[in-house]
């Protein structure tokens, strides 16, 4: 059997590995210790993040400090609850005022492909959610928000430590409630050295004004498109009847800012839109008609991971039609539907497993 690291392995080597393994066995919201390691700055030759041109003339602290003004009456994102954050106040997302928690910082494995590389996806996790899905896969994270408190000095620093071990990217899971957060760290992390392209991984459901103020910040902008019906997002999501609408708009404005998604020579995603669709059981999220809207709406090329891994958690027992995972004909559908409407750029994923 042929090792993957030399039989004196080094820090790096260790801590990748580390990493892997945590994934593989499922282990929850964990922080490693990686200290000092070796710089590698893992992007492709040639690249500059979108950010630094902005935060060089000051205007990237500007938007982070109208992003923390808005939290004052918050509406981040489309629930506009209005709650002043600054107070301590929390509102549909849960997020205990302007206190960033965080539930784990590492090198992901499990990211698309072009994401992960050899190095892997530089995955901040951050806790709570405004969409709170019944069927959510990190419910303790979004819903309950297990994690640590935390600050922005120290936000900054996970996102250089990621670099410095060898990641390909910074990866923000769940970012919309905390836009203001994430745009001061990214400030200061940039004054540190920071030159990885970010990765925006969201619900899709966000507002145009706010993602405006993202523009020329995000690099690769990885958002869901979970639902084709008002009826099903409002039912399963809390009340997020605008979800499909909503969500249309922002996968548009998204794809204004950063354009297709196209790997450099080594294969990493450096800029550009990459769409999850996650299948359902019983045609829950209405997966043909958000395949239509994409060819109907985007480019043919456009990057679409077709995602196969549901599974019945956290409430999803409380409604019966989420009560299993999906077939194999249910994904097929989905995957034929798409090839059919002239989608080339289709992440499908590996399906043998289901019935």
């Amino acid at each position: 059997m042929k090792e993957s690291c030399p039989e004196k392995m080094t820090r790096r080597c260790f801590l990748e590995n580390t990493a892997k393994l945590y994934f593989t066995i499922g282990l929850p919201s964990l922080f490693l210790d990686y200290g000092k390691a070796e710089a590698s700055v893992n992007t492709g030759s040639g690249f500059e993040p979108a950010y630094l041109k902005l935060h060089k003339t000051g205007e990237l602290k500007k938007r982070a400090e109208a992003l923390w003004a808005i939290m004052e009456s918050c509406e981040l994102c489309p629930r506009r609850c209005g709650v002043n954050r600054h107070k301590g106040m929390s509102g549909v997302c849960q997020a205990p005022g302007t206190t960033l928690i965080i539930s784990a910082s590492h090198p992901h494995f499990g990211e698309e492909r072009p994401l992960v590389g050899e190095g892997g996806s530089g995955t901040i996790f951050l806790t709570h959610c405004n969409l709170r899905c019944a069927f959510c896969q990190n419910w303790k994270i979004a819903n309950l928000g297990r994690g640590s408190e935390s600050n922005i000095d120290d936000f900054a620093s996970m996102m250089l430590e990621l670099q410095e071990i060898g990641c390909h990217n910074i990866n923000l899971v769940t970012p919309t409630h905390y836009s203001a957060h994430i745009l001061k760290a990214i400030d200061i992390a940039a004054e540190r050295g920071l030159r990885l392209p970010i990765v925006y991984n969201s619900s899709g459901w966000e507002r145009l004004e706010i993602l405006k103020l993202l523009d020329g910040i995000v690099d690769i902008y990885l958002p869901d498109y979970k639902y084709w019906d008002s009826d099903m997002s409002a039912k399963y999501s809390e009340g997020a009847e605008s979800y499909p609408e909503m969500t249309g708009k922002a996968i548009l404005e998204m794809h204004r800012q950063v354009g297709v998604a196209k790997p450099a020579k080594d294969g990493i995603m450096q800029r550009g839109l990459m769409i999850r669709h996650l299948v359902m059981p019983n045609n829950t999220g209405g997966s043909e008609k958000v395949m239509e809207w994409i060819a109907g709406n985007l480019p043919k090329d456009t990057y679409v991971n077709i995602m196969a891994q549901y599974n019945p958690v956290f409430k999803a027992y409380d409604y019966p039609e989420l009560s299993r995972r999906i077939t194999k004909e249910e994904y097929i559908k989905v995957v034929e539907k798409a090839k059919d409407m002239g989608l080339t750029n289709l992440d499908i994923q590996g399906y043998w497993w289901l019935k």
